[in-house]
Formats: C-alpha cells, structure tokens, sequence
C-alpha cells in the first residue's frame, strides 16, 4: 500500500468519524428545537442532554480533517481551497454562529427559545452544505483553465445529484440522531421520549433509504466513471442495505422493560453505523484516486514522503493519547446514572 493510499485512507477515517458524530450533533440541535415546546415528552431535555457535551468534542474531528488535508496533500489544498470559497466559507459562518448561541445561551436566558432555533435550523444547513463537497469532487461542477480551478455554482444548484446528496444529509441527520436519542432516552429512564425519537426514526429511515437510490440513480448519469466503479462493489451495497435492514428490524424487535418499552435502538444504532461505514467506503473507494475528477489526484496533491511519514507518527501518537479519552467519555456519557437521569436544567442548552 502506498503512502498516498494510506494518507488518502487516514482522511476518509476523519470524514467518515466526523459525518457520523457530526449527523448525531445537528440532528440533536434540531430535535431540541421541534420538541420545544413539547415538555410532557421529555424529549427537547433529553436532546439538549445529549447536545451539552458532545458539540465541544465534535468539533475536534473537523480541525483534525482540515489539518490532515493541508498537511498531507498540500498540492490539492490551493484547489480544494478555491472551488469550496463559497461552500466552506457558508459552513464555517454557519459553524461560529451555532457554536456561538449555543455558548451564549448559558447567559441570555430570555432569549433562549429564538437560540434554540437558530441552532436547529443552522444544524439542517450544515450536514447540507457539507455534504455538497461531495457532489464537487466529482468534477462535473468545476471548470479547469489556466487560471486554475473555479467552481460552477449556477450548474451545482441546478443538479438532480446536488439535491440527492442534500436530501441525504438531512435524512440521515435526522436518521441516526434520532436513532442515538432513542437509545439515549431508554438508558435514561425516560420512555415517553424514546418512544417520540424511536418514531421518528422509523420514518427517517425508509427517506434516506431513498435518498440514497437518487444518489445512484444521478450518479449514473451525471458522474458515470464513479457510479460504474461502485457497481464493482455490488455485494457490498447489497451487505450495506442488509444492515439497514437489521437496524430497522431492531427498532421493532419486543424487549421489555419495566415500562413495556419495544425495540433495541442499541442494536439499531450498531447496525446502522455498520451500514453506514459499508457505504462509505464503496464510494471512497470508487472516488480513488481522484481528489477532484479529473485533474486532481491523491498522487498529484501528496506530500513529500518524508513529511508525511513524520505527520503520520504525529498523528498516531496524538490519537493513541486521545482515544482513551473519548472511550472514557463516552462510557460516562451513556452510563453514570447521575448525569443520566439528571432533570432539566434552568439552562438546557448550556454547553460547558
């Protein structure tokens, strides 16, 4: 394996932990804002539960992704940077904004309801506009001259597959946030909202499901080179829709408890992260080795070996320091029953 695949493999890692992470965060902010005013359910306190410490953490693994491609493929960062102006420069606006009500919200309680919304609007926007990267990879938007590379916005807006992938982003946001918030809601004790998340999670479901078949289906005609490489991985799709089948079935499964709670959104959630990193990597693979179809490679933009293979032990070194870290977290999160069955807060959405 050649250090641009390893490189190149390393960075899809990033993309693939920060979408899934990142989908359960926004979908949480949105949540919190459709339930607001719901509070017999408890389903607004358990998504801002949820939401108070996991946004800080979230937002670790996007610095982690910027950093990996300007210090890896250097030579695809000027063009990257150019044809994602616009996009990206949406994104981080969008980011700082979010990030920031939800920080002032711990001080301008009056105004809590209207932070509420923004953060759950602009967390339907991000996964969107994120997930229009995609789309631009392919090429079909970008237009290669001497001048270097620009991006088409007035043909991006205007595609079938650009809308494909935005339906898919919000689907899946609400999908497996959803899903996350079910489980959430039955190790917090608290059925009137898993029963309210593990609903709407039956119906996200199938829509993104779809979603994912218009991806296919406009790939096919408008970036036929990837949609025929994918075809080659076949099985893999078909596995990957299997998965999805077993989250699905889990939702429906009967697991009692004291408060005749049906399903086992754990398993659910396990499956469809499976499901989801099966997908993942048939297109990442398919992708290969473009960067941006068809001028920009992951040979053309890699770094000097020697640079990379001195980043490369940086990073294994700060993830071997870090990923205790999340684990401990994360156990913290799902099962200190202290902060688990803790009840809302006079500041649901504080964010530490």
């Amino acid at each position: 394996m050649s250090d641009a695949i390893i490189a190149s493999t390393v960075l899809w890692g990033f993309v693939f932990i920060y979408s899934v992470m990142a989908t359960m965060d926004f979908g949480a902010g949105f949540w919190s804002m459709v339930y607001l005013d719901r509070e017999k359910t408890g389903a607004t306190n358990i998504a801002n539960r949820y939401l108070s410490p996991t946004w800080e953490v979230t937002n670790t693994f996007i610095v982690a992704l910027v950093i990996a491609i300007y210090s890896m493929f250097p030579g695809a960062a000027y063009t990257l940077g150019t044809i994602l102006l616009v996009p990206g420069s949406l994104i981080l606006l969008l980011l700082a904004l979010r990030s920031a009500f939800l920080v002032f919200s711990n001080v301008a309680t009056e105004y809590r309801k209207i932070l509420t919304y923004i953060s759950g609007v602009a967390g339907i926007l991000i996964p969107a506009l994120l997930i229009s990267v995609l789309p631009i990879s392919h090429g079909e938007y970008v237009n290669f001259g001497d001048d270097g590379a620009s991006l088409d916005l007035g043909k991006l807006f205007t595609s079938p597959n650009e809308y494909a992938f935005i339906g898919f982003a919000i689907s899946s946001t609400l999908f497996l946030s959803s899903l996350l918030l079910s489980d959430y809601s039955k190790v917090s004790n608290e059925p009137e909202a898993y029963k309210v998340y593990r609903k709407d999670a039956m119906i996200a479901g199938p829509i993104s499901l779809v979603m994912a078949i218009l991806i296919m289906l406009t790939l096919r005609t408008e970036a036929n080179w990837i949609y025929d490489k994918m075809m080659d991985d076949l099985p893999l799709l078909i596995a990957s829709i299997c998965f999805f089948l077993v989250g699905g079935v889990a939702l429906y499964l009967p697991f009692f408890t004291k408060h005749n709670v049906t399903g086992m959104p754990r398993a659910a959630v396990v499956a469809i992260t499976i499901q989801y990193l099966i997908a993942s990597y048939v297109y990442g693979k398919a992708h290969l080795p473009y960067m941006v179809y068809p001028n920009v490679t992951i040979e053309s933009g890699f770094t000097d070996p020697n640079s990379f293979r001195a980043v490369f032990a940086t990073y294994i070194a700060g993830f071997a320091i870090l990923f205790p870290g999340f684990v401990y977290f994360w156990k913290m999160f799902m099962k200190d029953s202290r902060y688990l069955q803790k009840k809302q807060s006079k500041n649901p959405l504080k964010g530490g």
